[in-house]
């Protein structure tokens, strides 16, 4: 099983950046459910700490394309260290502004700057291995394995930050977190031998080519509707363990969660598989949304977690095809551009799914908050469902095993 993981783990540079990745994107699991336990903590409001969130992972989404097009066209060595030490400032000047009661929309514009300014690691990683094994069958492992590290990031995460919030400090998370990304990314951007080319554009450039968007917006509306699901049960789970006595327990279940999913990512990259990519979003899409079925209806944090373990398996699949099928679609030129706008369609949705949600637990609990999540599940089966599939001799083929054929 491990020896496709040995293959590409052997190319030089390649251990190194995907580790240093691995660390610069712990904040990534940190800061939302950071900012909940904060807010939550010092406010009493769970509606707040969704407004916050939502700013902070909003403000990411619109600007995530602008801060690719940065990084294609000055390098990740440039880039990355200013956006981490903006967005260091920014997640330290918001902590105060909590601590200290400063009344809303100030908590909210700081949320936002550290948003739009959060670097976006892992696309920045996943663009590294596209530059080392370009044209090779191999990239279908490295995305694998690095759904799996996105996966120990969400199992790591969440449990530390709690840990440190509801032991040390409401700050302490934060506060790790921030140190976490300005090293991360620090260390990434000095590994300047591994990292793309960069694209200036020239005085006679043409005009860029299209990025595919009958096949790429449906798919970043379906990664909107995951966001939101993700987002949304994030505050959720939070709300459920407070009620249940344990809110320290949060971080367990969602932990568990990304075990799950991390263990299908495992199994995943060694695999050789012939499902189509658009074939395999769609059924990774409607396994999520059924996972999230009996989920109102738990009522015991035991039960919670082993249901949640479970449903953690349908993540990291799903995620894996929606590279591949942008992979397929976008241009080599766009193609930090075209990972961009997923991720901008996830960090929306998370924004709006943990707004709503903060809501609705406000209002009616937290187990009913388990409908927001449902319901966009459902959004997200629809939209996948009537999504296009990348047609045959796509710009990016080369991200799955050469047996695999496309609709």
């Amino acid at each position: 099983m491990f020896s496709p993981y040995r293959t590409i783990l052997g190319h030089p540079g390649s251990l190194a950046f995907s580790l240093t990745g691995w660390f610069a994107r712990l904040p990534l699991s940190m800061v939302g459910l950071g900012l909940v336990l904060l807010v939550s903590a010092t406010t009493g409001s769970y509606g707040l700490a969704g407004t916050i969130s939502a700013s902070y992972v909003i403000a990411a989404a619109v600007l995530a394309p602008v801060q690719a097009r940065l990084v294609d066209r000055h390098g990740q060595h440039l880039v990355l260290p200013l956006i981490a030490a903006l967005n260091a400032v920014a997640l330290g000047g918001l902590i105060v502004a909590v601590r200290a009661g400063v009344a809303s929309p100030l908590p909210q514009a700081l949320a936002a700057v550290a948003g739009a300014s959060g670097p976006l690691v892992g696309s920045y990683v996943r663009a590294r291995w596209t530059h080392l094994l370009e044209g090779k069958p191999e990239l279908h492992t490295a995305f694998a394995l690095e759904a799996l590290l996105d996966e120990v990031v969400f199992m790591v995460g969440p449990p530390l930050v709690t840990l440190l919030a509801t032991t040390v400090s409401p700050v302490a998370g934060l506060v790790t977190a921030i140190v976490a990304g300005v090293v991360g990314a620090c260390l990434l951007a000095a590994q300047r031998r591994t990292q793309p080319p960069v694209h200036r554009p020239g005085s006679g450039q043409q005009v860029k080519p299209p990025l595919g968007w009958p096949v790429l917006g449906p798919v970043v509306v379906a990664c909107a509707g995951l966001g939101a699901l993700f987002g949304s049960a994030e505050v959720v789970v939070v709300a459920v363990a407070s009620d249940a006595g344990h809110r320290s327990a949060s971080g367990l279940l969602l932990a568990g969660w990304a075990t799950g999913s991390m263990l299908s990512a495992l199994a995943l990259g060694a695999m050789r598989l012939r499902m189509p990519p658009m074939k395999r979003f769609r059924l990774g899409a409607a396994s999520i949304a059924a996972t999230m079925l009996p989920l109102p209806f738990i009522g015991h944090l035991g039960v919670l977690g082993v249901v949640l373990f479970l449903a953690g398996f349908a993540i990291s699949p799903t995620l894996v095809a929606s590279m591949a099928v942008v992979q397929r679609t976008v241009p080599p030129a766009r193609l930090n551009e075209g990972m961009a706008w997923t991720t901008t369609g996830m960090a929306a949705g998370v924004a709006a799914g943990a707004a709503v949600a903060g809501q609705v637990v406000d209002a009616a609990g937290g187990r009913a908050g388990f409908y927001v999540p449902l319901t966009a599940g459902v959004v997200t089966v629809l939209v996948a469902f009537v999504a296009r599939a990348p047609r045959r001799g796509a710009p990016a083929d080369v991200t799955e095993p050469v047996e695999l054929t496309t609709t």
